[in-house]
């Protein structure tokens, strides 16, 4: 059966259209040298340092969407000033001049939408029982080295304690795809758990949820207990390649996978984040995948990304990444993040502790808005005083502790926050977007990234990280931009610091 490509279609092998991905390789690499085009691809792409409402639709550069030739002008607003197949040619272009000022507007269009915050989260691992056959992941169900293991009720309140010790407001819910051990009742009742423990000040105010794609009715679920964002990496968009990696199992359906995220959406879950897991493909392809990804979402809903996830393969048990010939040095790796922050300038960015501190410090610079931090990727990991290693899903390059990385983040000139205020206002979805392409979700975000810092250094820092935060409070609090809000802002972060008053939020 031949597929057309459609980016609103509902059926995945049109809108991640393989025939389109290949004519926009070979676009790519025919025009890469094409250093007027790729200026101009820039000039365009420059349009998303203004409000989206503010931008004329066509303009040059147009042509390069699907189905057009150079010269037609048909332009398709998916939510970003330039297309998958612009985006592309950026990505093919190895001039250095060109990769300098791709890296100059990813910083600036960073500034623009997200400002110097820096959003801190924590992966919880409640279950590594799987039936899938995946290639790439230690949780495989052929794996019979690794010890399977599944939290009780009890287990995760007191991982739960843990991360609240540590200062964390949010959570990332991990569990590989088991219907014995892990149905979605398990999933539904521990978010229950998560969200009624009270430990001293801690409170985990958004639990994210990356678990296997699944039904409708099962995504309502989830939106009824109170789902921040729905997370699922597609790990590939190659469709060949993915059956290849995915022997066995439920999640060998590469369909019934990449249209997970229609199926939230229609389910009620209207923040969905993708990724894919670099090094499994060609990095060109899965780049095009994966903004087409996005186009879709904003075609088909009016809403695109919530976030994207940049992981790339590492090592684990079972696993060698180096079985894997589709790995991207980290220069190439950058790049591709300042592409993304470019091309889909509304989304928040995530990069996990399967980066070392150099690369996770190039991507706060080019585009990730969201980061880890004292992160453990085994069952159970955070109520054991040494780091075990016999359940991680990966190898954490990252090991700083909580503390550690939100004074690095300080002293690099960024604010950590822990705010969770959108997702409890109900500014999420279309809401959500809305500010933030029109410029004004920082009116918000930076007043709340300031109030969640003041809890944690309150709260959890070090005798050193209070003190170079209380400075760093003083500036930010100079730099809100209305001064009634900096006023009541002000005066909130003096009571969150000489009481237990918490959890104020614009």
């Amino acid at each position: 059966m031949t597929y057309v490509y459609d980016p609103a279609s509902s059926c995945a092998d049109e809108f991640i259209n393989h025939q389109e991905i290949l004519d926009t390789l070979d676009f790519a690499q025919a025009h890469k040298d094409d250093l007027d085009l790729c200026r101009r691809i820039l000039d365009k792409a420059r349009g998303n340092l203004r409000p989206l409402t503010s931008r004329a639709g066509g303009g040059e550069g147009s042509a390069l969407r699907s189905g057009t030739a150079a010269g037609e002008g048909i332009s398709t607003d998916h939510g970003s000033t330039i297309s998958h197949r612009e985006a592309s040619v950026l990505l093919a272009c190895d001039d250095p001049q060109i990769n300098d000022e791709i890296k100059a507007l990813a910083r600036q269009i960073k500034q623009a939408y997200y400002g110097n915050r820096i959003v801190l989260f924590a992966p919880l691992y409640l279950s590594n029982y799987c039936v899938n056959g995946c290639l790439y992941c230690p949780y495989h169900a052929k794996n019979r080295q690794i010890p399977r293991r599944k939290l009780t009720q009890e287990e995760i309140r007191a991982e739960v304690v843990a991360l609240q010790d540590m200062g964390h407001k949010r959570l990332a819910i991990e569990a590989g795809e088991d219907p014995r051990h892990n149905p979605i009742e398990y999933i539904l009742e521990s978010m229950e758990t998560i969200y009624s423990v009270r430990h001293r000040n801690g409170q985990i105010r958004r639990v994210n949820v990356n678990i296997a794609a699944t039904t409708e009715a099962e995504y309502r679920l989830l939106k009824e207990a109170g789902i921040g964002t729905y997370i699922l990496f597609q790990e590939t968009y190659h469709k060949q390649r993915y059956g290849q990696l995915h022997p066995t199992g439920p999640k060998s359906d590469y369909n019934w996978h990449t249209e997970a995220m229609d199926r939230a959406m229609r389910g009620g879950i209207d923040d969905v984040g993708l990724g894919v897991l670099f090094g499994l493909e060609g990095f060109a392809y899965e780049f095009a995948g994966l903004i087409m990804h996005a186009e879709h979402l904003e075609a088909a809903f009016g809403v695109g990304p919530h976030t994207i996830s940049v992981p790339r393969v590492k090592p684990a048990m079972d696993i060698d990444p180096d079985a894997f010939d589709n790995g991207i040095p980290d220069e190439t790796f950058e790049k591709i993040i300042a592409l993304i922050r470019i091309t889909v300038p509304y989304t928040g960015m995530i990069i996990s502790t399967r980066e070392g501190e150099a690369v996770r410090a190039a991507a706060l610079a080019f585009g990730v808005s969201q980061i880890s931090g004292g992160s453990r990727t085994s069952v159970g990991g955070y109520t054991q005083q040494q780091r075990p290693h016999d359940t991680e899903q990966f190898d954490v390059s990252d090991q700083r502790t909580l503390d550690e990385v939100v004074a690095w983040l300080m002293d690099n000139g960024h604010i950590p926050s822990f705010c969770t205020a959108c997702y409890r206002a109900g500014r999420t979805g279309d809401r959500f977007m809305e500010l933030c392409k029109a410029g004004r979700i920082q009116d918000f975000c930076q007043p709340n990234a300031i109030l969640t810092l003041a809890e944690y250094l309150a709260d959890y820092a070090s005798a050193q990280t209070r003190a170079n935060g209380l400075v760093v409070l003083e500036r930010e609090l100079a730099r809100v931009s209305d001064a009634s809000v900096g006023e009541v802002c002000r005066a909130r972060v003096e009571e969150i610091l000489s009481s237990d008053a918490r959890d104020f939020r614009f």
